[in-house]
This record gives C-alpha cells, sequence and structure tokens, in this order.
C-alpha cells in the first residue's frame, strides 16, 4: 500500500483475513472457485451448485463481513447464487464466471487477449487472439538472444564503444599501486 496500492487481495485464512483488516488495511477476499485453494477443494470446477455449496459461500460472505472486508472476488459460482448474494451483502462483489448480478465484471488480461497456453475458461470471453503475435515476438526473443550469444563467443560483442575506457596515466598510476 505504500507504493500507491487501494487496497489488497486475499485468499489465505480467514485468521490472516481479520489480521489485516483490524490493522486497518483494506481488502478484497475470493469466494467460490479458489485456484490457490483447488487442490483441497475438488479441482478447478464451479461452487455452489446444491444448496449446502451454496449456503457454504453464503456464510464465507457473512464471515467477510464480520471481518471487515469490503469486497470480494465471486468466481465460479451459478448466476442465480451469485444474484441473491450480492444482493444481500454490502460486500462489493466483483464477478468472474458467476453471472451478470456482480457489483463489477472483470476478465484476466490472458483471456480478454487470447494470449493464454492453457485451456480457456468457459466463463472467459477472448476479444482479441494475441497468441499468435506472442509467438512472433518468442520467436524475436530467441532470435536476439542467440545472436547475442553469437556475438559473444565471436567476439564482437562487447566491443570498444560497448565499454568504458580509462586514461592510459590513470591505468598506469592504478597498476603501480598492485605490483607492490
Amino acid at each position: 500500500m505504500q507504493t500507491g496500492g487501494d487496497c489488497v487481495f486475499c485468499s489465505a485464512s480467514l485468521e490472516i483475513q481479520k489480521l489485516l483488516c483490524d490493522n486497518g488495511i483494506p481488502v478484497v477476499a475470493h469466494v467460490g472457485l479458489i485456484p490457490s485453494q483447488c487442490t483441497w477443494t475438488g479441482g478447478f470446477k464451479a461452487v455452489g451448485k446444491t444448496a449446502v455449496s451454496a449456503r457454504a459461500l453464503w456464510d464465507h460472505v457473512k464471515r467477510l463481513e464480520d471481518i471487515g472486508y469490503f469486497g470480494a472476488e465471486l468466481e465460479v459460482v451459478p448466476d442465480r447464487v451469485a444474484e441473491v448474494i450480492a444482493r444481500n451483502t454490502p460486500l462489493l462483489m466483483l464477478g468472474m464466471g458467476a453471472g451478470a448480478h456482480a457489483d463489477a465484471q472483470y476478465l484476466f488480461t490472458e483471456d480478454v487477449l487470447g494470449h493464454g497456453v492453457n485451456k480457456r475458461p468457459r466463463h472467459a470471453k477472448t476479444y482479441r487472439n494475441f497468441a499468435a503475435e506472442f509467438e512472433r515476438l518468442q520467436q524475436e526473443r530467441i532470435a536476439a538472444f542467440g545472436e547475442f550469444i553469437a556475438d559473444v563467443k565471436s567476439g564482437t560483442y562487447p566491443a570498444p564503444e560497448h565499454s568504458v575506457s580509462i586514461a592510459d596515466a590513470e591505468l598506469a598510476a592504478f597498476l603501480e599501486t598492485i605490483a607492490e
């Protein structure tokens, strides 16, 4: 926050989240599919598709309210469940894959620009296909580093114009100091 951030995003334990809020740090939580925890929650899949699971989402949001959050990402949650939650919480709900009823929508840049290498999630929409351009740039990077390596091996880099010079008298004086 000292570098200009307005808040922090945290999907850590509720205890850690509470410590942040208790210390006056505005925090945005993560509710629903939490990628950093999906190994323990059954993988990359929708959350809240059963009454029990939807109630667990509701309870999670209510705990966040009690802790002092101001917002939460609501990820890959059925749209009607997301609507009920968004309409019944003072938290700012940021939707991704949660239908049209969140307070705001977002997507990852990789999905919007189509330059991810993984399968695009069903809830994402690609507006441009940057994949070919990024591949072209990658080939340019590889070529540039190949040229650099070739120049180093051949001795053409670094050339005198890439080096710092020292006056002959200064070099001689330096050499005298280490000759002893």
